[in-house]
């Protein structure tokens, strides 16, 4: 019996096109010398992951499933994904709002013809402090290494590049399409060799498939200059089957790593950082920068929502305010409708001024099964 077989998937109903009403604009919006907006938690929106594209050449079964990504799936037109200039249009909005960092994401990003140009056009946005803007790309790996150059001179930054394991027989299991490991990992050599650093490299880890990769990934990594982020599978959209069994909390990954090479826990690199970051320990117990660190992304077993400051922009313009939402707001209708750069800017302003989204927290405080049955968008539609 193979893994498929034992898990359940569930199948897809199309969350894409359910919005919540857009908030009426009282007037036009100028934006303060030093924006703060907060939501009613006090969290301010300082993150935005743009979706720009709902394809994937992966079919990953903790993210797009075959039975349900199939030849048969219908992925959204042309023309109904926001084009590169209308996202630069939404993404300056966000920046005069606050947001620091914009994170390109897909399903997977380099299938979008001449992303180049949208990497050049953000890589142009400046703050309201004139500073420019944190831009990343979370790739698979797969097309790194022919991208991965042009995305450097182009204005991107670093890449997170997503790697379930460095056994090449566990690596095509997971993707599901035969695709080898030592591409992904040419790739990831390739955005070293073009400067697209640091390097994070997510592994999702899932109990009884990959969990035996753990420290082979660790060894690997370590002193690579490259931060490995382990990752706690997580309840994202309908279509995974997921189960509360499958995952191996990070605390667990922890051990097992400390077991053999000793860490120390390490300061958050920043407000709102979601991994919990770990040093590998020198023989005195301090930390051995040259050794580098792990970070540990718990999202099951510690909610992180007390810190949360990533909006997400899917593929054709809706704005989510949670990675586990049921609905977003369509702002790709304000955009088409030609509204004005201050409504555009005091309607996103509203939306996550009325934020109160924690569904991490309470699924903590009310159990594994709080939201079941639920309907939620697919990670594959608004990216990780």
């Amino acid at each position: 019996m193979t893994e498929r077989d034992t898990h359940r998937v569930i199948p897809l109903q199309d969350q894409r096109r359910q919005s919540f009403a857009l908030p009426a604009v009282a007037g036009g919006w100028l934006p303060a010398a030093n924006p703060q907006v907060t939501d009613q938690r006090g969290r301010a929106l300082r993150d935005l992951r743009i979706s720009v594209t709902d394809r994937c050449n992966f079919r990953c079964n903790y993210c797009m499933p075959k039975e349900i990504f199939d030849a048969q799936y219908a992925y959204l037109p042309h023309s109904a994904l926001l084009s590169f200039e209308e996202i630069t249009r939404v993404a300056r909005q966000f920046v005069a709002l606050g947001v620091q960092k914009i994170r390109l994401t897909g399903g997977e990003p380099l299938l979008r013809k001449n992303l180049e140009q949208l990497v050049e056009q953000l890589a142009s946005l400046r703050t309201p402090d004139g500073l420019p803007l944190d831009l990343t790309l979370t790739t698979n790996g797969s097309l790194l290494a022919r991208k991965a150059r042009a995305l450097k001179t182009a204005g991107l930054q670093r890449v997170t590049v997503s790697l379930d394991g460095l056994d090449d027989a566990v690596f095509r299991r997971m993707n599901d399409v035969d695709f080898p490991v030592s591409e992904v990992l040419a790739g990831i050599e390739a955005a070293a060799a073009a400067g697209l650093g640091p390097i994070k490299i997510n592994m999702v880890v899932k109990r009884g498939t990959n969990e035996h990769q753990v420290l082979p990934m660790a060894r690997h990594f370590r002193g690579s200059g490259m931060v490995l982020r382990l990752i706690e599978y997580m309840d994202v959209g309908a279509t995974n089957g997921w189960r509360l069994t499958d995952v191996l909390p990070s605390g667990d990954v922890v051990k097992l790593i400390n077991a053999e090479l000793p860490l120390l826990p390490l300061e958050p690199s920043s407000p709102g950082e979601t991994a919990g970051r770990w040093g590998y320990a020198d023989a005195g117990g301090q930390h051995d920068k040259v050794a580098g660190e792990i970070g540990v992304i718990s999202s099951v077993t510690q909610a992180f929502c007390g810190g949360c400051n990533r909006a997400r922009l899917s593929t054709e313009g809706q704005l989510y305010l949670c990675l586990f939402a049921q609905q977003g707001y369509d702002l790709r209708s304000l955009i088409r409708a030609a509204t004005p750069d201050a409504d555009l800017a005091s309607t996103i302003s509203q939306i996550w001024q009325a934020r109160d989204d924690r569904y991490s927290e309470l699924r903590s405080a009310l159990g594994p099964d709080t939201g079941a049955g639920v309907t939620r968008v697919e990670m594959s539609y608004i990216g990780g």
